[in-house]
């Protein structure tokens, strides 16, 4: 049997149901709550550590300038004196964030499979956590540019655009989950074919899923942990019943019985 690419799988997709995936996965966080929180708890691991190495040094800048009686940047040739500094210190702070990203996609990537599991009754793994990132960094971090040269080609139109293409790059990672084989171009290709297919049905799914991952605020804030990754349930929906998985029987096969 021959293999279709994912182009020709989202060409001849069927429209997902808004209310059927809507349902399907508050079924489906029920069951997988527990690894939400897991999962949002192993990011954070990554990102304590990344915001500290951004902004200690920033507070230690301006606490050495408030002790020593401040600089006056007003003088061309003072502000010449910080400006390589300033320099080096953004290229740090955007590598810090595409790294950063890039372990944050690959800690999702590896919830959809997750979600994979428990929806088809698999055998699941315990931890697991960065086997996308020590598998593939690299493409996580061109996927991680990528998204971020999207967002800022759309800030610099004006804005509005920004809310077409942040359905392309919600798909971005269940995509990469589940097609880890495809280019990154082929990734991106893939999941703005996909988007502008079912956009307002994937925006309203987005939309809606993420004001249930805040509702966790409610609970002092503590509740968001629990409820963060609820948002990217939807999305394993759309991309199951639009592109689907190839070996679904082989794999139905393989399901642990309870």
């Amino acid at each position: 049997m021959i293999k279709k690419d994912i182009f020709q799988q989202i060409e001849e997709s069927n429209k997902p149901d808004f209310g059927d995936i809507l349902s399907k996965s508050f079924e489906l966080f029920k069951k997988t709550w527990e690894q939400a929180l897991y999962h949002v708890l192993v990011s954070m691991v990554v990102v304590v550590p990344m915001l500290l190495l951004i902004y200690v040094p920033y507070f230690a800048v301006i606490f050495s300038q408030v002790s020593s009686g401040g600089s006056d940047f007003s003088d061309a040739s003072e502000l010449m004196t910080y400006l390589p500094l300033i320099i080096v210190y953004g290229l740090v702070v955007f590598c810090v964030i595409f790294i950063f990203q890039a372990v944050v996609f690959g800690v999702t990537a590896h919830y959809f499979t997750v979600l994979k599991k428990e929806d088809l009754e698999l055998a699941s793994d315990v931890g697991g956590y960065f086997d996308f990132v020590k598998r593939d960094f690299k493409k996580l971090f061109l996927l991680s540019f990528a998204s971020f040269g999207i967002v800022l080609l759309a800030i610099l139109l004006c804005y509005l655009p920004i809310f077409y293409v942040m359905v392309p790059i919600q798909l971005f990672g269940v995509i990469y989950a589940f097609r880890p084989e495809l280019s990154v171009s082929d990734i991106v290709k893939a999941s703005f074919k996909l988007g502008n297919k079912y956009w307002i049905i994937i925006f309203g799914l987005v939309l809606i899923s993420s004001m249930v991952a805040q509702l966790g605020i409610i609970l002092c804030f503590v509740g968001v942990l629990f409820t963060a990754y609820f948002m990217h349930v939807p999305v394993y929906y759309v991309y199951k019943d639009t592109i689907g998985f190839e070996g679904d029987t082989e794999e139905r096969e393989q399901k642990v019985l309870k």
